[in-house]
């Protein structure tokens, strides 16, 4: 094993503070659009409208967040009979990427495990299903430039995963063959199938039990390690290195 990529959000960052950032944003947003709703129901229409959405975005090879998140939220409002005011539209855009940004919190062991895989001389790549507003500003924030090679985002891609196209990008850059990468995320229809696919080994991470977004239930999949901590990952690399 020469690199390790990683998945971002759920693996790298947990979204553990992501109901709680994002809830007064849906509540915010049902006032401004004239909508009577409790917190249940703008919950449930939430879910709904992500699962939708999540759905029919699945089998693209490419798209934008910025538009995942746009349509989640048309859906959003539609199942709660709420008018398209496209100023609201336009000022949640720009809070839920803020918050999203503002809330994701590095897990516990991460820069441990980084500077552990780093100083073994291993590769280390970010391969994330994000635009670039979003992931320049978190690997920035928390200085992550010291450890990563390289980042790449599906906006710079072109191709977000499971696309082979996202992953072959990713190893064009690093200058690293498939075997001898092994690719953590916390997705399986996303992380597991797209990295297989192309010949990487692959961890599936948990993000503390919290379930990985966007996922469909339509793909079983099974990864080469199931790890519950980034820090399983030494283990790992001390193996596949001897």
């Amino acid at each position: 094993m020469r690199g390790v990529f990683f998945d971002l959000g759920g693996t790298l960052f947990s979204y553990r503070n992501v109901p709680r950032a994002t809830l007064p944003l849906l509540l915010e947003a049902v006032r401004r659009l004239g909508v009577e709703a409790d917190r249940e129901r703008i919950r449930d229409a939430y879910n709904r409208a992500s699962a939708d959405i999540g759905h029919a975005y699945a089998d693209r090879a490419y798209y934008l967040h910025a538009d995942l998140f746009h349509d989640t939220f048309m859906r959003f409002a539609d199942l709660l009979g709420a008018p398209h005011l496209e100023d609201v539209h336009d000022w949640y855009r720009e809070a839920h990427r803020a918050a999203i940004v503002d809330c994701l919190v590095l897990k516990e062991d991460c820069i441990d495990t980084l500077a552990h895989l780093k100083d073994r001389g291993l590769y280390l790549s970010v391969v994330s299903n994000i635009d670039d507003d979003m992931l320049d500003p978190l690997i920035a924030r928390e200085g992550l430039e010291r450890y990563f090679d390289h980042w790449t985002s599906s906006e710079a891609a072109q191709s977000c995963k499971p696309d082979r196209r996202f992953f072959e990008v990713a190893l064009e850059r690093s200058g690293l063959v498939a075997p001898d990468v092994l690719f953590v995320g916390d997705s399986p229809e996303h992380d597991i199938v797209g990295a297989a696919a192309v010949g990487m080994r692959t961890a599936l991470i948990t993000d503390g039990g919290l379930p990985p977004p966007l996922q469909t239930g339509r793909i079983q999949v099974t990864a080469d390690h199931n790890i519950d901590s980034l820090a399983a990952l030494k283990t790992i690399a001390a193996t596949r290195m001897t």
